[in-house]
């Protein structure tokens, strides 16, 4: 029965973000060894799955280790800065290899048999000639003959395939107007379309995971200016992540709101990104994720259901919709990707330069990161530019935490006369404050 209460509160706390989803276009790129691991069929029902959730999917595959085993027979892979020297054998085993890696994923996402995750999806799959290629010339000397960069992408016959449900399938190779093929990489490809459809997200599942050279722990979250700041102290970071780095700065600069980073290795990595509040991936935006500002009206109902449980509790006082809209100017909130996560009130009585602090609460999945701190500490330097002199704080069960923060105690009979009015007795709130002078 526990199993089946967690997937139901599971299932319950997804659908905000099965809402968010629909109908938003999400281009996802993975390489050509993700295509060859035994769990990649895992990821296609995975794909399966967004499709039939309303998501307008774009999938874009990597090619590089199907074209080195063509290449083994004959001359070895030639490589000049990490870029694939593309010359007349190599292009042939491009052209092999991007056609077989097309088909086998064509035919994993056809897969409709009962009793699987693929019963019933009917999936319809759409490829082309999407991508208008260039050849990327002579660099430091080196010819790097048919390894080409995009041009330009076709978005409006991609639009087209979305419109119809269909699920567009884009192998890393691009045509000139003359008819040349060139061999392009996949993660410029993906960045590219993600551009030119103005993707709600680009996502990358990677080889592993995207980790701190310096703590040796997971990033959870970076700005644009923070991956440029870490490719610059680390120049040694691997291909695998610095590559898709790269892209998700360069995608980030272009407009895309936000770019994800995914583990291909774990089980269900993509459902766990896109359907859990902190996901298990690292997440690149060119603003951050998280962002402390002052509160607006459309916060108010996400205020209310953070202090609903507070004020069931007895911790907080209760305050109705229509008070909070008339305060709303008053509200300091920290919100996590559209989740209010954290909130609190600073009542000011600018003639009598005195302040009330009110309504202090944190997200109880987010108490043991400081952020409580963080509201109080803006809250006091707002109160500081308005020239106030004095914090008043009224709290029945957290008096010890602001007398821990400077707060010290006091009496009711010390309260200014507009706040003593408001005293509500049974309630018998401890009185704190705080000189700011």
């Amino acid at each position: 029965m526990e199993q089946k209460n967690h997937y139901v509160n599971w299932f319950r706390a997804s659908s905000p973000y099965i809402h968010a989803h629909r109908n938003k276009t999400f281009v996802v790129a993975f390489g050509g060894e993700a295509v060859l691991a035994d769990d990649f069929q895992d990821h296609v029902h995975d794909f399966a799955l967004l499709n039939s959730l309303g998501i307008r999917l774009v999938l874009v595959h990597g090619i590089r280790p199907q074209i080195d085993q063509r290449l083994k027979d004959g001359l070895p892979p030639r490589f000049h800065k990490h870029l694939r020297i593309t010359d007349g054998p190599a292009l042939q085993c491009v052209k092999e290899a991007a056609g077989l890696v097309r088909v086998e994923i064509e035919a994993l996402l056809s897969l409709g048999l009962a009793n699987s995750p693929m019963a019933g999806a009917k999936i319809k799959v759409a490829s082309g000639n999407f991508v208008t290629a260039k050849p990327l010339g002579v660099i430091d000397g080196i010819d790097y003959c048919h390894t080409g960069e995009v041009r330009r992408i076709d978005s409006e016959a991609i639009h087209q395939q979305l419109d119809q449900d269909n699920v567009v399938l884009i192998s890393p190779i691009g045509y000139s107007p003359s008819g040349e093929i060139f061999n392009l990489s996949a993660e410029q490809v993906a960045t590219a379309v993600a551009i030119a459809l103005k993707a709600e997200k680009l996502i990358f599942l990677t080889e592993q995971n995207c980790v701190s050279p310096d703590s040796g722990e997971q990033l959870q979250q970076l700005t644009s200016s923070e991956v440029s700041g870490l490719l610059e102290r680390h120049p040694d970071l691997p291909e695998t992540i610095s590559q898709p780095l790269r892209a998700a700065r360069h995608a980030c600069q272009s407009g895309i709101a936000r770019v994800h980073l995914i583990n291909r290795f774990q089980n269900g990595a993509l459902l766990l990104e896109l359907f859990t509040r902190d996901g298990i991936g690292t997440l690149i935006s060119s603003s951050p994720f998280e962002e402390l500002r002052p509160a607006t009206l459309n916060d108010i109902g996400g205020i209310l259901e953070l202090i609903k449980p507070l004020e069931q509790q007895g911790i907080l006082a209760k305050r109705s919709r229509e008070k909070i809209e008339m305060e709303i100017g008053d509200y300091l909130i920290i919100e996590r990707d559209g989740l209010v996560i954290g909130c609190i009130a600073l009542h000011a009585h600018l003639q009598r330069h005195f302040g009330v602090l009110a309504c202090l609460a944190v997200h109880p999945e987010y108490q043991r990161s400081a952020r409580a701190n963080r509201l109080l500490d803006y809250a006091c330097r707002k109160a500081k530019q308005l020239h106030l002199k004095t914090l008043f704080v009224l709290s029945t069960q957290t008096a010890h935490w602001f007398i821990e923060r400077g707060f010290t105690a006091s009496d009711v009979d010390s309260l200014p006369e507009p706040l003593k009015a408001l005293y509500n007795p049974q309630r018998n709130s401890k009185v704190l404050c705080k000189d700011l002078e």
